[in-house]
């Protein structure tokens, strides 16, 4: 069966939120035959990532930035996964106060060295999510996990 893995770090009830809608849409009863596991950004392993077949990321930006979680989640995966995790495909979600572009940025280039193939545009929301940000959330996760299906 495909294993959909979400790296995320959330520390805040807006990234609560859209962490729930990414969820909520991975998993929606349509999408049939995928796994989803959930990982916090500080806690996931080459394995996790070896073993999964797609990746949903979610992280706040930080002064312009990926949060410090995720980026140690990429430090602890980057080489293990270098070569075997090529041509999978990923979404990301961000939430920021003020610019996400650093973020993106950063993604983007982590994710571009890794082979990934981003596989729906990124949410970016800033402030509180509104329901249209929600809903742009519960599609990421069902796009990346439909990808998936057999």
């Amino acid at each position: 069966m495909p294993r959909l893995l979400i790296i995320h770090h959330t520390p805040s009830p807006f990234m609560q939120e859209m962490f729930e809608a990414v969820v909520s849409g991975a998993t929606d009863p349509e999408i049939e035959g995928v796994e989803v596991v959930r990982r916090a950004a500080l806690t996931v392993s080459p394995t996790d990532v070896l073993e999964a077949d797609g990746y949903l990321l979610g992280t706040p930006a930080n002064l312009g930035y990926m949060s410090g979680g995720l980026k140690v989640a990429f430090d602890v995966i980057y080489y293990p996964c270098l070569d075997s995790t090529r041509g999978r495909p990923f979404g990301l979600y961000v939430h920021a106060n003020q610019g996400a572009e650093g973020a993106e940025r950063a993604v983007t280039s982590i994710t571009t060295g890794l082979g990934w193939v981003k596989a729906a545009d990124y949410v970016v929301v800033s402030g509180k999510p509104t329901k249209a940000d929600l809903e742009a959330c519960w599609e990421l996760g069902a796009t990346v996990a439909a990808q998936l299906m057999g």
